[in-house]
């Protein structure tokens, strides 16, 4: 059932476009039942059953990588935390979202709760990671489609994840090499836990991960700075589930870290220290949503702190605390929400002018702000009081606990302070202290009367804010999950017993006293605000991100200007380098060069290296760039014949077939190209011949060396014992390729489709030289394009039709027989090929067929079929049946894609380099804008580069002055006023 619940929230997925294209902002009211759904088919399994449960699926056999799922007390914990909240923010979304991109934010929506579900349902790291970055993804796209000036938030926001992320991949490919599996129950009980070095450093990656998604110092500020996404994102992303992953990862892997120092140092001071800086920086806000980000980052930094000091006390204390911040933090973006969507502004001192009678809003926020605050009887005080109890109890003596029970005793001051002043602003009650900023007020004569929303849009922050009264009184009824999460993250054995009075004690005694010290400051809060708010602080951790981005962008403009694309010679420089180090390393490491030419050279080997070496030989003499396109064929071509005498057909067909097309191409090419080289700069043929020459015979000396040291491989004997059995296929090359590795062959066929959308990007922005055009007294019959092609438009009314029908035969056979998608691409794009040499001018040569569309309907169709496969086991697992008595197989349908796309490249490469003008005739089947004369021609790539350098160093002197209007700017873009909702 878990994979079915899992299945349920991929239908919400399928369902959002559609339902969002036909209902609006009203799909969200149905929405939310999958994910409801889905909930309560968990929450039935879960107590149902005694002890955790496990599913198995393969994904990928040959890694030992499958779809491995377990719900236990700590997923089941985050799995309601996410489909819950997630269907109570879709139902909310509703009545929030205005009239534009209703589509994308319910899609991205869905797919970000399926990415969390399956991340804390997932018992394999592999999967693990994926649903990891997949939640970075769809983040990252919530985050930027909240309009333009979301744009930079977000890229700042994937900069830091991402960066968690490769530590996250790091540590995951060290557990599954240390434990030798990838299923994470499995790798918890490893022994590798044991090494000290090898702990330490897992500690730091996983640590590092987690502080970067739950935005933990030095990572915090890319949350504040994504505020400009609306509330119902900032309510699920930055409240509930996002963040919540970085606290799942921690408490997932506190088992095996918690006795770990470096763990516990670098938690606890990672923690501590956003903790307390996120409150202070959130008594200095005027922003209702920016003093939520801070909150957030306060109350996920003493959830770090608890993890870190490791004990089954700090664990539960950690795992209440994750329910009561969900409920209050979730209900309070919403509500706040709410109130900017009716009053059109969320500054306090904005509302303090207008006449507020939104009362149930206001109801939520005060119960919410409440919980957070840690009053009773709410469940945020059962989980402070918690948290006291947990720090007095660390494990390194009473100095250390009383130090962190003091530290959480300050945050938890300020934590009730900015409550205080969260609700003061919301009521619409703030009044500024005298040096504070002023913000522009409206006319006071006439305040603006906000009445309360319909029922349908506040009702969800209530209810969740009413979950926290009800916990809060009963926290009994969290006794059993509680239980069930500590006893999966923690070492000891627990037996959870929550209760809203325990007598007076000392938690209760330090609770008094955060109560006396944070009335206190709200009481003055004129003079707190006067003291914090009007001083400015010399580090950013947001100028810091945008520091180091455009250090990247500097180090980018820098690595590219040392390769231009006006001297490709320079791009070969690395290569030639690093062949003689392959050859030394040949040479004198792996002992005596092997007797392989003297043993197997034949007469046609010497014959054909004659024939290559007369070929090489004369392009260096060519001083004509035709000649030299006609003897570097000659090369190609005689490296076909060598492929064909070596008995490698498919190979050799591959080679003649790219040889004729690239032939063609360097056709198109020259008359772009001045009719000969320049004997100027022959002085520089020396040096390059010696490089070339050096680099040639290092190339040949490390294969000589590195050839004939081994038998053949164990792989290699399984394709051709096992190859055909397995497959169905006999040629032993095609099902390698399309089968035994279909993944990789994938990434090779989406590698070539961005090969052929660069083509046309790269010719849509920038005009290639002109043509040369052939001089007015020239008299000869190849100047005249019809009779000249007299003889090949003859023969191709021929041969190309009856080409094109030899490919579909060759894509056909190629898993029997030499072939395939690839070959027979090649075959069909030399039939094109003929037809745009016989065609009369620029005009009829181009085949008008959607070569665009080929490309993404043949990376669609490969993935497609490759899909279906993991119904059988892993991707591409050979699927066969008949029609019309001929067997097929799903290999053929992979084929047919690679066909597709091949195809589309071939036709984009002819279709833009063929025409005079690419950019004026429309390279992406419509009419291209004009492109500026004074467009450069040289050094493209550095001015992009530097274009973007600019606006980044710009954006960054900006920023400050951008955050302030752009959170309220952004949030109205999709937020009408309420007359229009």
């Amino acid at each position: 059932m878990l994979l079915v619940s899992i299945l349920i929230v991929g239908l919400a997925v399928l369902l959002a476009a559609p339902l969002a294209k036909g209902l609006g902002r009203n799909a969200g009211w149905v929405l939310w039942v999958p994910l409801a759904g889905a909930a309560a088919l968990l929450s039935a399994e879960w107590f149902g059953a005694e002890g955790s449960l496990t599913e198995s699926y393969p994904w990928i056999p040959g890694l030992g990588v499958g779809l491995h799922l377990h719900l236990t007390g700590l997923s089941y914990l985050f799995s309601m935390i996410v489909l819950v909240i997630g269907a109570a923010v879709l139902f909310y979304s509703a009545r929030y979202l205005g009239s534009k991109k209703i589509i994308s934010f319910y899609l991205l929506m869905c797919l970000f709760a399926l990415a969390m579900l399956l991340l804390v349902l997932a018992d394999d790291l592999v999967v693990l990671y994926v649903a990891w970055e997949a939640t970075t993804l769809t983040s990252f796209f919530l985050i930027a489609r909240s309009g333009a000036l979301a744009r930079q938030p977000a890229i700042r926001t994937l900069l830091v994840t991402v960066a968690g992320g490769l530590c996250l991949l790091t540590a995951v490919c060290v557990m599954i090499i240390d434990s030798g599996t990838t299923r994470i129950s499995e790798v918890l009980a490893s022994d590798m836990w044991q090494d000290p070095v090898l702990a330490a450093m897992l500690a730091v990656l996983l640590g590092t991960a987690a502080l970067t998604k739950s935005a933990q110092f030095p990572f915090q500020a890319w949350l504040p700075d994504s505020m400009v996404a609306i509330s119902p994102v900032s309510a699920y992303l930055h409240a509930a589930a996002m963040v919540k992953a970085g606290i799942f990862l921690l408490l997932l892997f506190s088992s095996a870290l918690s006795t770990v120092l470096t763990w516990n140092i670098l938690l606890i001071a990672a923690g501590g220290i956003t903790a307390l800086f996120g409150a202070v920086a959130a008594v200095r806000r005027y922003d209702l949503k920016e003093l939520l980000a801070y909150s957030t980052m306060s109350q996920l930094g003493l959830l770090v702190m608890l993890i870190g000091i490791g004990t089954a006390t700090a664990l539960q204390a950690a795992v209440v605390h994750t329910i009561a911040h969900a409920l209050f933090k979730s209900a309070l973006f919403m509500a706040v929400g709410t109130l900017d969507h009716e009053a059109g502004t969320r500054d306090m001192r904005l509302l303090a002018h207008q006449k507020l009678r939104t009362g149930s809003t206001h109801l939520a926020i005060i119960l919410g702000a409440t919980s957070m605050a840690g009053l009773p009887p709410l469940l945020g005080f059962v989980s402070k009081e918690s948290m006291f109890e947990a720090s007095l109890d660390a494990p390194w003596g009473g100095g250390i606990g009383v130090l962190l029970t003091a530290w959480i005793a300050v945050t938890s001051v300020f934590t009730l302070t900015y409550s205080g002043r969260l609700v003061i602003g919301a009521l619409g009650k703030y009044r500024p202290a005298p040096n504070s900023p002023r913000a522009q007020a409206p006319d006071a004569s006439a305040p603006r009367v906000v009445t309360e929303a319909p029922v349908t849009f506040w009702i969800i922050p209530w209810m969740l804010a009413a979950a926290g009264v009800v916990l809060g009184l009963a926290p009994m009824l969290l006794d059993t999950l509680a239980t069930d999460a500590v006893t999966i993250v923690s070492n000891a054995g627990a037996d959870v017993h929550l209760a809203l009075w325990h007598g007076v004690n000392a938690p209760l005694l330090i609770s008094a006293s955060v109560f006396l010290a944070g009335g206190l400051l709200i009481w003055q809060r004129r003079r707190v605000e006067e003291a914090l708010v009007p001083r400015g602080m010399k580090i950013s951790g947001l100028r810091a991100v945008e520091n180091i981005r455009t250090a990247m962008i500097e180090v980018g403009v820098r690595v590219g200007g040392w390769t231009p694309g006006q001297n490709p010679g320079l791009h070969l420089i690395v290569l030639c380098a690093c062949l003689p180090v392959l050859a030394l390393v040949g040479v004198f490491a792996l002992g005596p060069l092997p007797e392989v030419v003297g043993e197997t050279a034949q007469p046609l080997d010497w014959l054909l290296v004659t024939l290559v070496a007369a070929g090489v030989l004369t392009t260096v003499r060519a001083k004509t760039r035709i000649s030299a396109v006609v003897v570097v064929g000659v090369v190609g071509f005689g490296v076909t014949l060598w492929f064909f005498a070596l008995g490698s057909v498919d190979v050799a067909l591959t080679q003649l077939l790219v040889e004729i097309l690239t032939v063609c191409v360097m056709v198109l090419l020259l008359k772009r190209l001045p009719a000969r080289f320049d004997t100027e700069r022959r002085g520089r043929a020396i040096p390059a011949a010696v490089i070339a020459v050096g680099a040639g015979l290092a190339a040949g000396l490390g294969v000589w060396a590195l050839t004939g040291r081994r038998d053949i491989s164990e792989p290699a004997l399984y394709f051709l014992q096992h190859g055909e059995e397995t497959t169905g296929g006999a040629n032993i090359v095609n099902t390698i390729l399309v089968e035994f590795r279909a993944l990789d062959t994938l990434g090779e066929l989406t590698v070539l489709g961005v090969a052929g959308l660069a083509v046309a990007a790269l010719l849509a922005s920038r005009d290639p030289d002109s043509v040369r055009q052939t001089p007015v007294n020239m008299k000869s019959v190849l100047a005249d394009a019809v009779p000249n092609s007299v003889y090949i438009r003859t023969f191709t009314k021929v041969a190309a039709p009856l080409m094109f029908v030899f490919s579909l035969v060759t894509l056909v056979r190629g898993h029997n027989e030499p072939g395939g998608g690839f070959i027979s691409a090649l075959i069909g794009g030399a039939a094109f090929a003929l037809l745009y040499i016989g065609a009369l001018d620029d005009e009829s040569a181009p085949i008008r067929w959607p070569y665009l569309t080929l490309i993404g309907a043949g990376i669609v169709t490969g993935s497609g079929i490759g899909l279906v496969g993991l119904v059988k086991g892993s991707f591409l697992t050979p699927l066969h049946t008949e029609l019309f008595g001929i067997h097929l197989n799903s290999a053929l349908i992979f084929d047919v894609g690679v066909y597709l796309a091949v195809l589309g490249v071939i036709l984009a490469a002819f279709n833009l380099l063929g025409r005079e003008r690419p950019g004026r005739h429309g390279v992406w089947g419509s009419s291209s804008p004009p492109v500026p004369e004074d467009n450069p021609r040289t050094g493209a790539i550095p001015v992009i580069y530097q274009d973007a350098l600019n606006q980044s160093r710009h954006e960054s002197l900006m920023m400050t002055a951008n955050r302030q209007r752009g959170d309220a700017a952004t949030e109205q873009q999709h937020t009408p006023g309420k007359g229009e909702s």
